[in-house]
């Protein structure tokens, strides 16, 4: 059977099931329809309420289906991802996102390449991960954002507390002051602290969106002073001094490495590139490695043999070079 029709029609059916699942659950709680009027982004709580019929009506059933499928074990790590990426998903989304991408590939490899069911199926597989790439590739970005803004996030907070203000009140100047991604998460803390969480707690949460050692250091810091007590302005102007510091080394680190992470990928990737043109200017030619034909060993064309083994290596090289640069402080 053609591969393209096997792609479409489990995405069909996944649709269909997906649609059957939530028509089949049950609807918003009380307890939800509170919540959202205190954690619903800006506006004011009248504001809010005045919009909430329309936009219950207008995502109805993709809250059915996160409500289906938010007890699968599957989800958890799904749910991590989105939360340390910031991005404006939902689980459900992420899945149907992962599901178009896996068959918009498939059908690219399968329209140049041809009634080629292996290569249209490991294109599907891959696109599965693309939004897992994105997603990690943004999670590093936002991290590497927020390690850099640390360091004044601290002086700020250790500045508030000496003009006298709390914890929770130091927080709030943070969330009011400083740009994203930091003023995002202390805002997030500063919310779940004001809906009843414990301030522990609610650290907790922010360094699992957040797992920046340097965080884990400051909430440490901070958890030890609210059961022992303690001078927090002094302890958090040395753990500033300490970030400082290896932040500077973190920079001189990168700009060192930056050529060797560099020829690393460009090595890794120039054959795939250089294969992938030789393919659009003589299929003939290079199509000869994708046929299903003799010459073979143990049953598989030598042509799948020599792409296989070449995959491996540059992956193999990619990782190596990864581990050399990649330094830790």
């Amino acid at each position: 059977m053609d591969p393209l029709i096997l792609l479409i029609g489990a995405a069909a059916i996944l649709m269909i099931m997906g649609a059957g699942v939530a028509l089949l659950t049950g609807g918003r709680t009380d307890v939800e329809d509170r919540l959202d009027q205190y954690v619903g982004a800006g506006g004011t709580t009248a504001a809010i309420a005045i919009d909430q019929p329309q936009q219950r009506k207008d995502t109805q059933v993709a809250d059915r289906l996160d409500r289906a499928i938010e007890g699968r074990g599957f989800t958890q790590g799904i749910r991590i991802r989105i939360a340390k990426a910031d991005a404006k998903l939902r689980v459900s989304e992420y899945i149907a996102i992962q599901f178009l991408s896996a068959l918009a590939l498939g059908a690219v490899v399968y329209y140049f390449l041809g009634n080629n069911a292996i290569f249209t199926t490991l294109a599907a597989i891959f696109g599965l991960f693309i939004p897992r790439i994105y997603l990690s590739s943004a999670a590093k970005r936002r991290m590497r954002a927020f390690d850099n803004q640390l360091s004044d996030t601290l002086n700020l907070w250790v500045n508030a507390l000496r003009s006298g203000y709390s914890v929770l009140q130091a927080m709030e100047a943070i969330a009011t002051e400083l740009p994203p991604p930091v003023s995002v998460e202390f805002e997030r803390v500063v919310q779940e602290v004001r809906l009843g969480l414990g301030v522990p707690q609610a650290l907790y949460n922010m360094l699992r969106r957040v797992p920046s050692d340097d965080l884990d250091l400051v909430i440490t810091a901070v958890n030890i002073q609210r059961e022992v007590g303690g001078n927090l302005a002094e302890v958090l102007d040395t753990i500033s001094f300490t970030i400082r510091e290896r932040v500077r080394i973190k920079g001189e680190i990168r700009t060192l490495t930056a050529q060797g992470r560099l020829s690393g990928w460009i090595i890794s990737l120039l054959p795939i590139g250089l294969a992938l043109v030789l393919l659009l200017i003589n299929p003939g030619y290079m199509g000869q490695l994708f046929e299903n034909a003799k010459p073979f060993l143990f049953g598989i064309p030598c042509g799948w043999i020599v792409v296989g083994v070449g995959l491996v290596m540059m992956t193999i090289g990619i990782i190596i070079i990864q581990r050399i640069v990649d330094i830790e402080v």
